[in-house]
């Protein structure tokens, strides 16, 4: 019979070179100093999450740790980089044989290792995007999904499907119920499909993203003597950003920290705003339940905003019940000047109120980079770019591409472009392409049957479907081609003239396009919200033509802008998602409104414990610990769009919440 024998971890002092009492403040030092066993680390917002993990890091081997027997996983390899670097600056060691790096890297390399054990060569193939899309694309052309005849998910959302199911835990039936009900049919198709993914992965030696999560998981489940090996070598296991850690990851670092959990994750409950791409806000707040015993730290003092701005985010965030208590503490002096708060009286005075502010502030000396306007969803910044443009103001867009850039504005645009211009080829192969079942053999011939036609040559067209319906057409194609005819017959009046560009969005929206775009995207929602904007936007042109040339020389000007300004000269627009873990002198953050922000999807989606509004809270409190020096909070009163008319908007509850003494309110006029 073996007999247990334990070695005690001891930190054998090696004479250190580093005083960690005169670098850190007292938080941060009880952190940096915990003895072994499992930490959890509260840094809040500004408050040195960064400097607290790099110096735990030099702790440990100032104190004899070897670098090798140290894993360091965070979400970013820049992020682990830079702070080993730090390390590497701070003590004289070799950190080479420390492992640091994202999830997925460390995955990975656990599994270039021993993926034999699991049936794979240790040379498999890494999927990214566009290479899942096409290994899915051929699983559905083998397949016998009839996806001509429905409109079935594309290659891209199936990706997703698969990707939020295995991270969160939850059946596709529970999220396909829960966010995607309209695909609930297709339940049984959807499901094979994953199965036959699987396999075509097998079968050409391929890992995708979420594989290097999940296979280390499984590796070390079969295979108990490696999951020991690695136990054993990585003795101290730090984490960072926890609270975005999704249960895969979490089941990981609980396989890799046992038997004597000598980890510290470092996080901010406060900060957890990424519940939509599978992160679990529950790893981080019941940590102390998950780990028995474990020491928590709180650090508290602020290094980046005035106190004016902190005490706002701390009335902010003070209304969840589920967090950690904390009270963010300033460490800079007291501004001369409170958060403003600015009400609007449209969306357009809104822009107005922020380019010009901008512009003041840029004229003040305050450089363009130092200024960033963040918001909750895409569309809420079309105005802003527009007015940013107009005025000259360079701007960059971190929130992804520029608005008149996406898709799906693209695809709206080929609707009118095409009643404007029956010669443009290109807006006509769009549209054809989102049929399913055609391809680009099939559009080639439809378009030389199009320019064939009599809508090639006529002056004016009053009814578009007499010809189209014409056309040979595969019967399973037929009724995506017929609703396309007759959206088209929509678009002109009764004598062929184009309506008004805004009379033709619910057309287009509730014609062929809204179907197409829940089975292409995963963020249809967001991306409906985007068209309904743009339909708010032209209610100015009675010209369709004169709007499409707008449209034109705005998407022109962001290509020139985007190329000849420096991104270090620039204003930001920002996401509020993306724009976490950065810092700006001067923060605008705008359309608090309700049903904007928060958003009234994610309220309509919760679970009945408020767990909803209550991340939404956290992003708000994400966009304040933002600001520096200055904060801006804007909505504007009334909102003409959708097909609702004029609307009241109602202030976001968030201000609300936050008493009226810590805002400046200003009053805004127009002349």
């Amino acid at each position: 019979m073996a007999r247990d024998y334990t070695v005690n971890n001891h930190f054998a002092s090696h004479g250190p070179h580093i005083d960690f009492a005169s670098l850190l403040n007292e938080s941060q030092l009880a952190a940096v100093t915990a003895p072994p066993g499992p930490s959890l680390v509260i840094a809040g917002a500004g408050s040195g999450k960064t400097r607290t993990l790099t110096y735990r890091v030099a702790y440990l081997l100032e104190h004899g740790i070897r670098a090798e027997n140290i894993l360091l996983l965070t979400f970013t390899n820049k992020a682990a980089h830079e702070m080993l670097d730090r390390v590497a600056a701070l003590v004289p060691h070799d950190v080479r044989e420390l492992w640091g790096g994202t999830f997925h890297s460390v995955g990975n390399r656990i599994l270039r290792r021993h993926a034999d054990r699991i049936g794979w060569d240790a040379g498999f193939s890494i999927l990214d995007r566009d290479d899942q899309k096409e290994l899915l694309s051929a699983c559905l052309k083998e397949s016998k999904i009839d996806t001509k005849a429905v409109r079935f998910p594309k290659p891209e959302l199936l990706g997703d499907l698969f990707s939020l199911a295995l991270n969160t835990g939850e059946s596709l039936e529970e999220l396909i119920a829960r966010r995607y009900p309209y695909f609930h049919p297709l339940l049984p198709q959807i499901d094979a499909l994953r199965d036959r993914y699987a396999d075509k992965k097998k079968e050409t030696n391929s890992m995708d993203f979420d594989d290097l999560l999940e296979k280390p998981i499984r590796l070390f489940q079969e295979s108990p003597e490696i999951l020991e090996y690695y136990q054993k070598k990585f003795q101290w296991v730090l984490v960072d950003e926890y609270q975005d850690t999704n249960r895969l990851q979490a089941d990981l670092i609980d396989l890799l920290a046992a038997p004597q959990y000598n980890l510290m994750v470092v996080g901010d409950d406060a900060q957890s705003i990424y519940s939509w791409r599978g992160a679990d806000f529950r790893n981080i707040l019941e940590f102390p339940e998950r780990y028995a015993g474990a020491k928590k730290f709180v650090i508290e003092t602020n290094y980046r905003s005035v106190p004016e701005i902190l005490s706002l985010a701390n009335a902010a965030i003070a209304t969840n019940t589920r967090q950690f208590r904390k009270n963010l503490a300033p460490s800079r002096s007291h501004s001369s000047a409170r958060p403003a708060l600015i009400s609007l009286a449209d969306p357009a005075t809104q822009a107005a109120f922020v380019a010009q502010r901008i512009g003041e502030l840029i004229d003040q000396g305050t450089d363009p980079s130092e200024i960033a306007v963040l918001y909750r969803a895409h569309f809420h910044a079309m105005e802003i770019q527009l007015e940013l443009t107009k005025r000259k103001i360079p701007f960059v867009i971190t929130s992804g591409l520029r608005f008149f850039e996406q898709a799906h504005i693209k695809d709206v645009a080929a609707f009118m472009r095409l009643i404007l211009n029956r010669s443009d080829e290109l807006s006509f192969r769009r549209l054809v392409r989102m049929i399913p079942g055609i391809g680009d053999k099939g559009t080639s011939k439809l378009w030389a049957e199009f320019q064939s036609s009599p809508l090639a040559t006529a002056e004016k067209v009053t009814n578009f479907s007499d010809t189209l319906l014409q056309f040979k057409v595969g019967a399973k194609s037929r009724p995506g081609w017929e609703q396309l005819a007759y959206t088209l017959d929509e678009l002109v009046d009764e004598e062929g003239n184009p309506r008004p560009p805004s009379t033709m969005m619910p057309s287009i929206l509730e014609g062929v396009y809204e179907d197409y775009m829940k089975a292409k995207f995963a963020n249809y929602d967001s991306r409906r919200q985007d068209i309904l904007q743009l339909q708010e936007y032209a209610e100015k042109f009675e010209e369709l033509g004169e709007f499409l040339t707008q449209l034109s020389l705005l998407a022109g000007q962001d290509a020139v802008e985007a190329a000849s300004s420096e991104r270090e000269q620039s204003v930001c627009l920002s996401s509020i998602h993306q724009a976490k873990g950065l810092e700006w002198d001067v923060v605008f953050c705008v359309w608090l409104t309700e049903g904007m922000f928060p958003n009234n999807r994610v309220l309509d989606e919760d679970d009945g414990e408020q767990n909803g509004l209550e991340e939404e809270r956290r992003l708000f409190y994400v966009a304040v610990t933002r600001a520096k020096n200055e904060l801006y909070l804007t909505y504007p009163q009334f909102w003409y769009g959708s097909f609702t008319g004029e609307a009241y908007q109602q202030p976001s509850r968030f201000l609300e919440e936050i008493p009226s003494a810590l805002m400046e309110e200003w009053r805004v006029g127009v002349r």
